[in-house]
């Protein structure tokens, strides 16, 4: 049952209340090697007893009195005088526990780390405060990994908009690499510089990997990451849907008619007075008093329709007499609200006469105004029409039909989803793909073909390779669970430790 006892003399054995104290002896006959040359030595100098905790048996903390050697180095040359005997397995220079309780003090450590490592190894019968448990994590060596051939690279927010922190690991096993204290161009850079030998980056899409990347080395092959490509498309996809609401919009009026929308109408009318004037973006902005940033969204847009979003309301408790009160009011048009409210009350209506008089002025009796909103109307189009309901592919046959935009954004989705499959024919089909849309009013997925020109050769290189960025998110993602687990004490030595153990 305790195989580390068996190089030892076992004198007494004693089982009192939660504590198991064995009192051992070393064995006389036994010469031991000295540390500092290896010389083996029995000549005795004197005798200590030791205190070594060991793991649990039988729900009782288990601590071994033993009793061990000095022994005097039999070499001249040897700079130590005299050494302690060493068992295998039991015990170590300068620790207090086993090596089989550190092993599991280590594991708690690297999982769980302070306060919560100490309140588990208090269940396994080993009392450690948080400091101890941190600083037996601080302790453990760190594995010694070359650079990869493959390297992922991505950031992780310390303090969400302020401070960030780089992940290195091995894309092609998952392994953690480096945890490096900040995502600067000149740090990443130093680093690839000083591990040659990595032949591909995987990234996103951001331009300070790209650019340190390119300047530790010009022939690493960067792989722009499949996944970041397919949700930049997403969210182009849900602006030109937002802007084309008006077509895809269920029957009635539906567009926001007021106020609003005459400004609307009349803002976008001067900023493309101005620009067919030959008026550059930044002088518009001066005249008309509003931001760049507004001047450029209502120049991307060829009609004002575009830019006022089809209502979207919630369900409410007078959706199901939706149908009563529309023939009542086809029956008589100057029926009062008072009737319709009494009325729909006997056949269990239990709201608010206020919500019954919104739900009339808004129009949505007679009108049934657009129940799917933007980001579901989206969402349709960008999932795989096979994995659809049939009720669903009738909606999003429906969708893409309401107009030539439509049509268009549904197909060039489609094209680009076969694209994310590596192929080496995918080079060249990227390159139609960018010139169909450029023959789409499609402004933002324009934007989007744009950001592809840029970085085209990460592009290539993502949908033509099998690399991808994967595992450097599913790390991100259980970094988010350490940081959580220190905060307020995870100083980056520390976050470093855990992420590279873990």
């Amino acid at each position: 049952m305790l195989p580390q006892l068996a190089a030892v003399q076992v004198e007494r054995v004693e089982a009192s209340g939660n504590l198991l104290r064995i009192t051992a002896r070393t064995r006389d006959d036994a010469a031991a090697a000295c540390p500092g040359c290896g010389q083996a030595s029995d000549w005795v100098h004197s005798r200590y007893v030791r205190h070594v905790a060991d793991e649990a048996v039988g729900g009782r903390a288990v601590v071994i009195d033993l009793s061990v050697r000095r022994l005097y180095c039999e070499n001249p040359a040897c700079e130590k005088v005299t050494f302690v005997e060493q068992v295998g397995g039991l015990t170590r220079h300068y620790q207090r526990r086993t090596p089989a309780l550190q092993k599991v003090v280590d594991a708690v450590a690297v999982a769980l780390a302070g306060s919560a490592g100490a309140r588990l190894l208090s269940v396994l019968h080993h009392v450690l405060s948080w400091a101890s448990v941190l600083n037996c994590l601080m302790r453990i060596a760190l594995p010694a990994r070359p650079a990869p051939r493959v390297l992922g690279i991505d950031e992780f927010a310390l303090r969400r908009g302020h401070r960030y922190a780089t992940i290195l690991i091995d894309a092609e096993t998952g392994e953690r690499i480096e945890v490096l204290p900040d995502r600067k161009r000149e740090t990443v850079t130093g680093w690839l510089k000083a591990h040659p030998g990595i032949e591909v980056v995987c990234r996103d899409g951001a331009g300070g990997f790209a650019q340190a990347t390119a300047d530790a080395n010009p022939t690493i092959v960067q792989v722009c990451d499949r996944w970041h490509l397919w949700h930049g498309l997403a969210e182009a996809v849900l602006k030109d849907v937002g802007a084309h609401s008006s077509c895809w919009a269920k029957a009635g009026p539906p567009l926001r008619e007021g106020a609003r929308a005459q400004t609307t109408r009349d803002r976008w009318q001067q900023v493309h007075q101005l620009l067919d004037a030959g008026v550059g973006l930044l002088e518009c902005s001066r005249r008309l008093g509003v931001s760049l940033n507004t001047v450029k969204r209502y120049a991307r847009h060829s009609e004002p329709e575009r830019m006022i979003r089809a209502p979207q309301y919630r369900p409410t408790l007078v959706d199901p007499y939706r149908d009563y009160l529309r023939r009542r009011r086809a029956e008589d048009p100057a029926v009062p609200v008072t009737h319709l409210l009494r009325e729909i009350k006997e056949l269990g209506y239990a709201g608010s006469a206020n919500l019954l008089v919104r739900y009339i002025t808004q129009g949505r009796v007679e009108a049934d105004h657009a129940t799917l909103s933007p980001r579901r109307a989206a969402r349709l189009l960008l999932t795989d029409p096979d994995h659809l309901r049939e009720d669903k592919q009738v909606l999003r046959d429906q969708l893409t039909g309401s107009c030539p935009e439509m049509t268009a954004l549904a197909a060039s989705v489609s094209d680009f989803a076969a694209l994310l499959t590596p192929a080496q024919e995918n080079a060249a089909a990227l390159t139609s793909w960018i010139t169909r849309v450029r023959t789409a009013d499609l402004p933002f997925l324009h934007s989007y073909a744009t950001g592809l020109e840029r970085d085209r050769a990460a592009v290539h290189a993502a949908l033509t390779l099998p690399w991808h960025n994967g595992r450097t998110e599913g790390v991100n993602n259980k970094i988010k669970l350490i940081k959580r687990q220190t905060y307020g004490r995870a100083g980056h030595p520390l976050l470093r430790q855990r992420i590279l153990l873990s």
